[in-house]
């Protein structure tokens, strides 16, 4: 089975910048990032395919956020730009079933532990 570590997480200022980095053990396929803001249900927030070529991203990211990976190091990262106290949250690396980005949990089979992303307004 996939074991992922994410890393990268902290305390920024809006409008900072924040790279998450996830280094991964194992076969993946697709990979993504989630998120679980207090008091709210984990979220969908960018995906990419095994090859890196198709991405995917939830609205409130889209331009700021860049999910990106290396397969040659098995490493996932996300490059969070222009950041936002909302986007406040826990974000989980995760390995998808396929090749083909989604953005369902259920396609995602292996999480992170987690690292805390917060924004100070």
């Amino acid at each position: 089975q996939v074991q992922l570590v994410e890393s990268g997480g902290g305390l920024v200022q809006a409008g900072g910048s924040l790279r998450l980095v996830c280094a991964a053990s194992g076969r993946t396929f697709s990979m993504g990032w989630f998120r679980q803001a207090p008091g709210k249900e984990r979220e969908f927030v960018a995906a990419v395919s095994w090859g890196g070529d198709s991405t995917y991203y939830v609205d409130s990211v889209k331009g700021r956020f860049t999910i990106s990976r290396d397969n040659a190091k098995n490493t996932v990262y996300l490059q969070m730009n222009s950041l936002k106290p909302e986007d406040t949250a826990v974000y989980y690396c995760a390995a998808g079933r396929s090749g083909i980005v989604s953005r369902r949990m259920a396609d995602f089979h292996s999480w992170g532990q987690g690292t805390q992303v917060t924004v100070s307004s």
